[in-house]
């Protein structure tokens, strides 16, 4: 009951609420795009298809894990992943901590009904991987035919949290162990205050197959539990993490496999600007998450549309006619 109460709280702040960071910002706006107005190609040039963990993407989005283990997560998540598979990008579903601990709610993140060929992640938290073996994951992963396992990290989430888990002790050995013996690709994930070149440099060394940096400067996930706690808390911890743009240029540095931007991504515009820093995908997560509430699975496929065409009109301002050849045209300035 507390896993529910809480994942219903989330979900309502998270909708109700002003969770956005409130000074600090992804950084894209200090992204200056080399404008090419002799293109020298087509806009039909454009090929956005990308590849991932054994995956073809039409795109190269990924809707990032929100919901899951609540009755409310199961129409949620069947109409976003609808949506996915008209578009032929990713889906990522919310944690699976509930379904672990309880099987009957694994309905709740099923999606293969509406979405069958799509990449699909799965979800678990890098504080519980300590708690299951990698019988239990493979089987969680198996329940919901998820292509890969995502692990989030979210200490800054947990040290605000009420009941949060503090004990990040021995973590990137669990990774580590995890990414060694699973038998589905294995990539991490911050939820939305960044990831350093420190800690990319140490993941870098272990088997996972991707990163999704989900820095800062969209959604707080200490101001969401600030606000659930009914804790007053400093902006400067509200705003606590590394700006979206400068995460992926530092995870860039040491990290070769592919890197998901993500955190705060609001356009193809700041998509377009990711790829330049060296990102590969972009993640997107409350907005779809909006669209889905006001307009079901049609308004979350409106919505990513718009993303797409942007992206793929600005990777033609910008003269590349792949994601991969946008790297390098522009620059932060900071």
């Amino acid at each position: 009951m507390a896993i529910r109460d809480r994942k219903l709280d989330h979900l309502r702040i998270a909708l109700s609420k002003d969770v956005q960071f409130k000074e600090k910002t992804t950084w894209f706006e200090k992204v200056l795009l080399e404008y090419r107005c002799l293109p020298e190609i087509d806009l039909s040039d454009v090929n956005l298809e990308t590849e991932f963990l054994g995956k073809k993407l039409r795109a190269p989005i990924i809707v990032s894990g929100m919901v899951g283990g609540i009755e409310e997560a199961k129409k949620i998540n069947k109409d976003i992943a609808k949506a996915c598979e008209a578009l032929g990008i990713g889906f990522g579903l919310g944690s699976q901590r509930a379904m672990l601990e309880d099987a009957k709610v694994s309905d709740t993140y099923y999606v293969r009904d509406v979405a069958p060929s799509i990449f699909v992640a799965g979800n678990i938290g890098v504080t519980q991987l300590k708690d299951y073996s990698i019988e239990q994951i493979e089987e969680a992963l198996q329940a919901v035919q998820a292509d890969a396992l995502a692990i989030h990290l979210n200490a800054a989430q947990e040290a605000v949290q009420p009941e949060g888990t503090t004990n990040f002790k021995g973590c990137l050995k669990e990774i580590a162990r995890v990414a060694s013996k699973l038998s589905k690709p294995v990539y991490v994930k911050e939820v939305g205050h960044g990831i350093s070149y420190a800690v990319a440099k140490e993941l870098a060394k272990t088997d996972i197959k991707a990163i999704d940096v989900q820095g800062a400067g969209g959604t707080s996930w200490v101001a969401i539990e600030a606000l659930r706690a009914g804790k007053s808390i400093s902006k400067e911890l509200w705003d606590f993490g590394i700006p979206t743009a400068s995460s992926i240029a530092e995870c860039r540095k040491v990290f070769k496999g592919p890197i998901i931007a993500s955190g705060g991504i609001r356009s193809g515009i700041d998509a377009v600007k990711a790829f330049v820093l060296g990102a590969d995908l972009i993640g997107i997560a409350l907005p779809v998450l909006k669209a889905q509430q006001e307009a079901g699975s049609k308004g979350v496929q409106k919505y990513l549309e718009k993303i797409i065409e942007e992206m793929r009109i600005g990777l033609f301002l910008i003269g590349a006619k792949t994601p991969k050849e946008a790297s390098g045209r522009g620059r932060l300035y900071l």
